[in-house]
Formats: structure tokens, sequence, C-alpha cells
């Protein structure tokens, strides 16, 4: 994968943790887990395991409405 496929995945997966964020921080964990997973397969990226807790994690934590939408630090292009 080169470093520009690399980044498209990251600003996709970005705008979808942000359209995520928006809409569903206040939603059931579950709900938000399903949004961001649907989002992701549309935008055909994926995050690791490890990525995909942290951002929901981060998403949860927005409910003290403090907090801002989580940063994508990896993701890649669905193949």
């Amino acid at each position: 994968m080169t470093d520009e496929e690399q980044q498209a995945a990251v600003e996709a997966a970005q705008r979808v943790v942000d359209e995520v964020s928006s809409y569903q921080y206040s939603a059931e964990d579950d709900t938000i887990a399903q949004q961001l997973d649907e989002g992701l397969a549309k935008a055909q990226v994926s995050l690791d395991d490890d990525e995909r807790a942290r951002v929901l994690a981060a998403i949860d934590g927005m409910k003290d409405e403090q907090s801002q939408a989580p940063q994508v630090r990896a993701a890649t292009p669905v193949e």
C-alpha cells in the first residue's frame, strides 16, 4: 500500500468517525458501533481492532459533551 492510499484511507475513515460522532455520540454503544461499521464498509476502509476500540471509546467519552471527535490514527483500504 502506498502512502497516498494509506492517507486516503485515514481521511475516509475520519469522515466516517466525524459523522458518527456528530449524530450518534449519545446513542447506545451498540448503535454507535453499528453505525461506525456500516460507514467504514461504505467508505471501503477498515480499522484494526485496537483502533476501532479506541475510536469507539472516544466517541462514548463524548457523552459529557465537552470532548471532540477522535482522530483516526490508522486505517486501511478494503480490497
